[in-house]
């Protein structure tokens, strides 16, 4: 069983402790076959754990120093200065405290890490469309502003999720986008089997810039289309699977 963990890395935050990971070196198998980080999926638990520790290791910082979130969709944002009891439940994390590694999981959403290193905050945002949508990420940084944060001064990357040549959608929820804004047309294709594709990812860059952020990317990996390297809910469906593994991100001071 492999334990090589591989992590991807920006340059956009050289100097600050960061990795996106891949499912590579992890102890699940099956359907999760590697670094299942997700104690929402059907994996055994202590399987989980034990990833999740071996991620704390390769930060090297203590697996009760990871800060979690329990996912909703939502644009909810918590400031956290020590490890919460429970799971808050909400879409993005800020902190100024160092020590604390804060994760997001996903499985073809994105996972954005923000940092100004100037003022030592940091962020991670768990945005899929709906969050994105619904300004999970300036909401991010409005809370990083809140401790300090310059938004000028932020590093904002978008980490592996699904990009558009694999994201067909219906027209309805192309018209949940033109109904916000006629603009976000540009963030739609016509794609094969004549359905719109959605570039989530340009989508998540557009909103971070308008939102006045020093420094955005994409670290340009999709999650659909590279099965050895990442989890895909959108896959797994397409496969008939019964469940997923979850990809985990995180940042820390």
């Amino acid at each position: 069983m492999a334990t090589t963990l591989e992590i991807l890395k920006s340059p956009a935050l050289s100097g600050v402790s960061h990795g996106f990971f891949t499912r590579k070196g992890g102890a699940s198998s099956g359907i999760f076959q590697g670094l299942n980080c997700g104690h929402g999926s059907s994996d055994q638990r202590e399987i989980v754990m034990l990833n999740r520790t071996r991620v704390a290791t390769a930060m090297h910082v203590a697996p009760e120093a990871m800060v979690g979130m329990n996912q909703t969709h939502s644009a909810d944002v918590a400031v956290i200065d020590a490890v919460p009891d429970a799971l808050p439940a909400v879409d993005a994390l800020v902190t100024a405290t160092p020590g604390l590694l804060l994760t997001v999981l996903t499985a073809d959403c994105q996972p954005v890490l923000f940092a100004d290193r100037e003022a030592g905050v940091i962020g991670a945002a768990h945005a899929g469309w709906k969050g994105a949508l619904n300004g999970v990420l300036e909401a991010t940084l409005d809370a990083m502003e809140g401790l300090g944060a310059a938004r000028g001064r932020i590093t904002a990357v978008i980490g592996p999720c699904i990009s558009q040549r694999a994201y067909e959608v219906g027209e309805d929820f192309m018209q949940t986008f033109l109904m916000e804004d006629d603009a976000y047309g540009r963030f739609f294709s016509g794609g094969p089997n004549g359905r719109p594709m959605f570039d989530l990812p340009s989508f998540g860059l557009y909103r971070l810039r308008e939102a006045g952020v020093g420094e955005a990317e994409w670290i340009g990996r999709c999650t659909y289309s590279d099965p050895d390297r990442f989890y895909s809910y959108r896959r797994a469906t397409h496969r008939g699977e019964a469940d997923y593994g979850r990809l985990i991100s995180v940042i820390g001071l």
